[in-house]
C-alpha cells in the first residue's frame, strides 16, 4: 500500500472513531471560525460540498450562507470526464444522492456557475499539511478543477486532519487557508 492510501485509511479510521458529541462540537467551532474570517465575510458566492459524516458538517454552513444572503454552489461530478461543475442551489431539495451516497445538485433544477464567478471555494479532503497541500479521497476531481480556478480557497478540517507531511505531487495545488476547530492556518 502506498503512503497516500495508508494515510487515507488511517484518517478514515480516526474520523470513524470521532464521537457524535465531539463531531458536533468540532464542526460548530470550525463553522464559527469560518464565519469570523474575512474571506467568508467578503465572499458573495461560496463553492462547498454537501458533507457526509464524518466529514466536517457543511449543512449548517450552507444554511448560514443563505441566511447571510450568499449564493451557494455545489459540485456535480462527471465521472466519464473525471470533471466537476458547480451549480447554484437555493434549497436542499435540489440535491440528489448519486455516487457513494454523496449529495449533488440536480442538473435540471439548478444553474451552472463558472469558476470565475465563485469567490470562495471550500475544498474537501481527508488530510492536510500546514502548507495547505491536501490529500483528497482519491478521485482527482479537485486536482483537475483547481488549475482553472483563480478565487480564494479554503479547507475545513478537524485538528487531527492536519498532519506533518505526505508525498506532494507536481500537480498538487495547496489551499490558502485551513480552518480547524482550534485555529486558522494561513498557508501562503
Amino acid at each position: 500500500m502506498n503512503e497516500k492510501n495508508f494515510i487515507r485509511n488511517e484518517m478514515k479510521e480516526r474520523l470513524s472513531k470521532l464521537s457524535k458529541p465531539y463531531y458536533e462540537h468540532y464542526s460548530y467551532k470550525i463553522a464559527t471560525n469560518l464565519y469570523n474570517h474575512e474571506d467568508w465575510q467578503q465572499s458573495k458566492v461560496i463553492g462547498i460540498t454537501v458533507s457526509k459524516e464524518p466529514e466536517v458538517d457543511t449543512y449548517q454552513i450552507i444554511r448560514k450562507a443563505w441566511e447571510s444572503g450568499k449564493e451557494v454552489v455545489i459540485p456535480k461530478c462527471h465521472p466519464k470526464k473525471k470533471a466537476l461543475t458547480f451549480h447554484k442551489i437555493t434549497k436542499f431539495s435540489q440535491l440528489e444522492s448519486v455516487f457513494y451516497g454523496l449529495f449533488e445538485p440536480i442538473i435540471e433544477q439548478t444553474i451552472e456557475v463558472k469558476p470565475e464567478n465563485i469567490d470562495l471555494l471550500i475544498v474537501p479532503g481527508l488530510a492536510y499539511t500546514n502548507e495547505g497541500f491536501r490529500l483528497g479521497f482519491g478521485g482527482g476531481y479537485y486536482d483537475r478543477y483547481l488549475p482553472g480556478y483563480n478565487g480564494k480557497t479554503m479547507a475545513l478540517a478537524f485538528h487531527f486532519q492536519v498532519i506533518s507531511q505526505f508525498d506532494i505531487e507536481e500537480h498538487d495545488i495547496p489551499v490558502s487557508k485551513i480552518i480547524t476547530n482550534n485555529e486558522v492556518i494561513n498557508t501562503k
